[in-house]
């Protein structure tokens, strides 16, 4: 008999894509959405059960939501993993006048910072996942804790706002260099900044150099020591309820960075961590847990693939304006965390 039911996989699916990314916890959604609708979902769908089918789903749900992270930043991907290599090489035949272990140039030192970010969280998820799922993945205790997700982002808006001036600053700064650079470009006759170049690629363009101007910022304002102390910040989202991006969003405000960067960076930084998370489990997907349900995973994991890069192109858009701000995902954790609190208490 099947463990896991297409409209589960579904439901699960598509709020799993969006909470993925959205600072909201989705972890903290899988464990609270089948404890509130209860009977079947509740039992289906534990994700605290040591042998539940429901960790093989969990497990097309995340290598689907970092596909969408790869596929929605493969521009910047190519650029880092092309400079990572670059790194190596430097490494094995340094040029004269060069440390041998120094990274070259932005993208080199961003792809290493990555990779040191990574570390903390990679070493803690192994030892301690299992442990942190089984003991915390209660309802009560993820509802208390998506409550304080919301309190932790609320208090990193406050952090924020003795920036924000600079933050729209720094935004209407980069859009000053990007088109005076395009405008250079299209004087030279240059591609992707020429007079024949269609305005999407115009539009393409400016998103890269945004995206290398950006970059820049978060390299030289992170740090390797902050670069670490930001993965490590993910740690906490072993706890139900508490979101790794919103954990490195808030870590990121409160090391100077524009909320944008930090969000860019947690992004950045999210993708090789699910994905991990995801490979490491694939016995899970392959093996004995899976039997009868491969077809709803297929089913929830592409839903959730497609969610999940519809969230992402929405929060890059909408974390990109000054004006707009985490109070709203802080005000909707606290209260869904302590609605939920209630109501499970009350049963």
């Amino acid at each position: 008999m099947s463990h896991l039911t297409y409209a589960e996989a579904g439901v699960i699916g598509l709020l799993q894509g969006i909470t993925e990314l959205f600072p909201v916890s989705s972890l903290g959604h899988a464990v609270l959405i089948p404890a509130i609708i209860g009977g079947q979902w509740a039992h289906d769908l534990d994700v605290s059960t040591a042998e539940s089918p429901y960790l093989a789903y969990i497990v097309g749900l995340h290598v689907a939501t970092a596909t969408a992270m790869i596929i929605y930043f493969w521009r910047d991907w190519v650029r880092i993993i092309k400079a990572f290599f670059a790194s190596i090489g430097h490494m094995i035949s340094p040029a004269p006048g060069t440390r041998r272990f120094q990274p070259q140039g932005t993208d080199q030192t961003l792809a290493w910072m990555i990779i040191l970010a990574t570390i903390p969280v990679g070493l803690a998820g192994l030892a301690l996942e299992h442990t942190f799922r089984t003991i915390f993945s209660k309802p009560i205790l993820t509802a208390s804790f998506l409550f304080v997700n919301g309190f932790i982002l609320l208090a990193g808006e406050r952090a924020r706002r003795r920036g924000a001036d600079r933050e729209a600053r720094e935004v209407a700064a980069d859009l000053q260099a990007v088109t005076e650079r395009q405008k250079a470009g299209v004087a030279a006759g240059t591609p992707g900044g020429g007079r024949h170049s269609s305005g999407q690629r115009a539009m393409k363009q400016q998103h890269a150099n945004l995206a290398v101007e950006a970059d820049q910022r978060i390299v030289r304002r992170t740090g390797w020591l902050g670069a670490f102390m930001l993965g490590a910040s993910q740690i906490l989202a072993l706890l139900p309820g508490i979101s790794r991006d919103g954990t490195v969003m808030v870590a990121g405000m409160f090391r100077g960075l524009t909320r944008q960067d930090a969000a860019r960076f947690s992004f950045l930084l999210s993708a090789p961590v699910i994905l991990a998370a995801g490979v490491l489990k694939i016995p899970d997907l392959t093996g004995p847990l899976s039997a009868g349900i491969k077809g709803p995973i297929l089913f929830g994991s592409v839903l959730c693939g497609i969610a999940a890069y519809l969230a992402l192109r929405f929060l890059v858009r909408y974390l990109s304006d000054p004006k707009r701000t985490l109070t709203p995902f802080g005000i909707y954790c606290m209260a869904a965390g302590l609605g939920c609190f209630i109501v499970l208490s009350l049963r």
